[in-house]
């Protein structure tokens, strides 16, 4: 399995690696992970970055960190989620600290959706959201995905957003 390597105008999405991980666990390990169910002991954020890597060798797509092109700066990390804790293929996002409000997320997630319904084979993704997290719920709708009561979410409380090829 040969993990992709996406572009767009400002961004490189590139496979983990491990140099990826200290920043990666110090936001598992902050109060920002609170809508992602955290915060995280190092443990478990090192099995949810081997879980991203995984997954890309198990069903041929999971997690790329979002590195701004121009600087090489490492400023989050875009996937597609699978396996048994989640009811279906999530696209998912996280920026670090500071990143926030400049369009980095929706810009990752439109590229990897795209990569995913063009080349990766899938018809559907979802994006499980925290209610409280406001930043993450418009990304998806900015993305033009569309809420589904009727799909499971991750967590009972989650705000599911259906993504569709087209949109």
């Amino acid at each position: 399995m040969t993990i992709p390597t996406l572009t767009t105008p400002r961004l490189t999405l590139r496979p983990p690696v491990y140099a990826d991980f200290p920043a990666y666990a110090a936001l598992m390990a902050s109060p920002r992970s609170i809508h992602m169910g955290g915060p995280f002991d190092i443990s478990a954020a090192w099995g949810m970055f081997c879980h991203d890597v995984a997954l890309w060798h198990l069903f041929g797509h999971g997690a790329l960190m979002i590195d701004i092109t121009e600087t090489g700066q490492c400023v989050g990390q875009v996937g597609i989620n699978h396996g048994p804790l989640f009811p279906e293929k999530e696209l998912g996002w996280l920026l670090y600290e500071g990143h926030e409000g400049q369009g980095y997320a929706l810009e990752a997630a439109r590229a990897l959706r795209d990569w995913a319904f063009t080349s990766g084979g899938l018809t559907t993704l979802v994006s499980y959201c925290d209610p409280g997290n406001v930043r993450s719920i418009a990304v998806a709708e900015r993305l033009g995905a569309v809420r589904d009561p009727a799909a499971t979410g991750q967590d009972p409380e989650d705000v599911v957003f259906r993504h569709q090829p087209g949109r």
